[in-house]
């Protein structure tokens, strides 16, 4: 059995959320914070540090967009919305700012759990993407200031790309840092050798 949730609610009626929060108690989860707006969604998620975040409303309007996009930046969490009303472009621009989920019809108390697992799913796989995604990109910007720091050294210490290399990596070695780090340092100094003999 899987263990119980830690779960932010957003809803702006008192009554419908009184209603979910009883039917997420019977799952066996914890409604840590009930907010009856978005406004201070990403400073509350950041305060509870829920597992989930629902957001049951007619539609989101664009201060909900915005607050989820801001959350999805600073503390992304899987968010399902439940919307009473379909609207494509809306749907899309809330997937846009990080639902997980999107549901319409409303928050039905039985379909919840099933709702809540393909929304935490889906989040995990969509932050192993990015993670990939950012390492590949630091690995590109590694590679690249990498070549530059060898051009440098090859202009300046008149050697080939093999020796360029070799120079980088036995400064890292000796300092104990990663090349990226030398080559900017080495970048650094040169460049600014570069800029002194052109003044």
């Amino acid at each position: 059995m899987p263990p119980p949730l830690k779960i932010l609610l957003v809803d702006d009626e008192l009554v419908r959320a009184a209603m979910v929060e009883e039917a997420l108690a019977q799952e066996g989860h914890e409604v840590a914070c009930r907010l009856q707006g978005p406004a201070s969604l990403n400073e509350m998620v950041a305060r509870h540090q829920p597992d989930v975040v629902i957001i049951d409303m007619e539609s989101p309007d664009r201060d909900t967009l915005d607050s989820m996009a801001i959350l999805n930046r600073e503390n992304p969490r899987p968010v399902v919305f439940f919307a009473d009303q379909h609207d494509p472009e809306t749907m899309q621009a809330a997937l846009e700012s990080g639902v997980s989920a999107y549901v319409v019809d409303g928050l039905v108390p039985g379909r919840v759990k099933a709702i809540i697992e393909v929304a935490i799913a889906r989040f995990d796989a969509f932050q192993s993407m990015r993670q990939e995604l950012d390492k590949v990109r630091n690995q590109l910007s590694d590679r690249k200031r990498i070549e530059r720091a060898k051009g440098l050294l090859m202009k300046h210490q008149d050697c080939d790309e093999e020796q360029a290399y070799r120079m980088l990596r036995k400064i890292a070695m000796d300092r104990g840092q990663r090349i990226a780090k030398v080559a900017d340092s080495v970048i650094d100094i040169l460049e600014h050798l570069d800029k002194g003999s052109l003044s």
